[in-house]
């Protein structure tokens, strides 16, 4: 596979706005078939208990899990089609981390896996999705580009 695909992506995905504006995801590390993102914890990711919301546990999976499937992927942005979401243990502070796995790809569907860790390198959550091509090419109007 193509290493500046992989550069691309990494630029791609950390300069999203979701990412800049919203989450600051840390960082994002892409190889074949893999992928890796980390951010830090912060109260305003927290439910009124104190930890972080479900809906982050969700993007830190889904995004580990569709980059590593995108990753195998050089000609169009991929979509997520269904995600399910485990949820082991909260979190309300540190790093988590979460690392996805491409685990099944064919002409027209693609399954990712992916597990999120705290800091202290115990699992959180885990979760498994579906995904498909779509016709979005990969061009630098969406960000697809080196830093």
């Amino acid at each position: 596979m193509n290493e500046t695909h992989f550069r691309k992506l990494e630029n791609m995905y950390l300069q999203a706005n979701f990412n800049t504006k919203i989450y600051h995801t840390t960082t994002a590390h892409f190889s074949e078939g893999v992928a890796e993102v980390s951010m830090e914890v912060s109260d305003k990711y927290f439910h009124a208990l104190g930890a972080i919301h479900g809906s982050v546990y969700f993007r830190m999976l889904d995004d580990a899990a569709f980059f590593a499937v995108n990753s195998l992927v050089e000609d169009v942005f991929v979509l997520t089609v269904s995600f399910q979401v485990q949820l082991l243990r909260p979190v309300s502070q540190g790093r988590v981390r979460s690392v996805g796995r491409a685990k099944y790809t064919s002409k027209s569907l693609f399954i990712g896996e992916a597990t999120m860790y705290n800091e202290e390198g115990k699992e959180v959550a885990y979760g498994n999705g579906h995904f498909m091509k779509s016709k979005v090419a990969l061009s630098e109007e969406i960000g697809y580009k080196l830093p």
